[in-house]
């Protein structure tokens, strides 16, 4: 395979028209200049260079060896220059993922955020529950991810993965006003036995979480209706018609029609944070994300 490195000793010497000359431009030996191109000239298995009384200059091989010596040291150079930029955070991409409820409510800031101290670098933005854009994170097909966990399940999706822990997104209980319950304090899980449910499609992560605990709760929950758009589940909890179980940052903010109450003894919990692959460069791109993003964690917090 014929050297880059040589391909620049070639075009110096046939534009300077001397070896010398070359040696100088390049800050090399003259006998470097020289090794160099008798070992391009045996790699390419012709004479590239005749050396003349009026200087050296270029062979017929060496002429079609030269106008692509052009072509590729340019995409070098450029390669060179956009690997910089990536490596100094002012270019390349970014490809994150996250979970609906933090791409309505964390996102937006993070985006903004990012875009300010970062413009030339091309931000893309995916969404999808945490089962699914996981593996996809594995497969590198995106940079950074935001997922959550629930305690105690054997869903760990951030196995194999770095993990930057964001905080933690307690489920609170949504009651319609005028409830039974509504001016009971200290509610309990069981306290909603025989309740009508509403809750996501039961095949999303929120959902099955809350049915597990309902079940260490000594109860099945009876669930009525199914959205996953929390706004929906809102709107059904504010016209009286069930009860739920909705994540903090899906009720930012609760309706105004709506009672949000904590449960005793403790209010289940899913623990929100970004993830990356283990084998990815940690840029300035991905640390300014991350940065951005725990800020914007600290601002839902309060």
């Amino acid at each position: 395979m014929l050297s880059p490195q040589r391909l620049l000793v070639l075009r110096e010497v046939l534009a300077t028209g001397s070896f010398s000359e070359a040696a100088s431009a390049l800050s090399y030996s003259q006998s470097a200049v020289s090794q160099a191109i008798a070992t391009l000239e045996a790699e390419a298995g012709v004479p590239l260079v005749e050396r003349a009384r009026e200087g050296a200059r270029p062979t017929a091989a060496g002429a079609a060896l030269l106008a692509h010596a052009g072509r590729i040291l340019a995409q070098l150079e450029a390669a060179e220059s956009e690997l910089e930029a990536i490596a100094a955070g002012r270019g390349g991409r970014l490809r994150v993922a996250s979970f609906p409820t933090a791409g309505a409510t964390l996102m937006p800031h993070a985006v903004a955020g990012f875009r300010a101290s970062h413009p030339g670098v091309e931000l893309t933005l995916a969404e999808g529950e945490p089962e699914e854009i996981a593996p996809r994170l594995r497969g590198g097909e995106f940079d950074l991810a935001l997922l959550f966990e629930f305690d105690a399940t054997a869903e760990h999706l951030g196995a194999d993965l770095r993990r930057f822990h964001l905080f933690d997104d307690p489920l609170h209980l949504v009651l319609p006003h005028g409830h039974d319950l509504a001016a009971r304090g200290g509610l309990r899980l069981d306290d909603l036995d025989g309740e009508q449910w509403i809750q996501t499609s039961a095949a999303s992560p929120c959902a099955r979480h809350v049915v597990r605990c309902c079940h260490a709760a000594g109860f099945s929950p009876r669930v009525c209706f199914e959205s996953d758009d929390y706004q929906t589940v809102q709107g059904l909890v504010a016209a009286g018609v069930g009860v739920a179980l909705i994540p903090q940052l899906a009720l930012s903010p609760p309706r105004p029609d709506v009672l949000v109450r904590p449960l005793d003894p403790r209010t289940p919990v899913r623990r929100v944070f970004a993830a990356a692959p283990r084998s990815a460069p940690a840029t300035p791109a991905l640390a300014t994300m991350l940065d951005v993003l725990r800020v914007a964690a600290r601002r839902h917090a309060a």
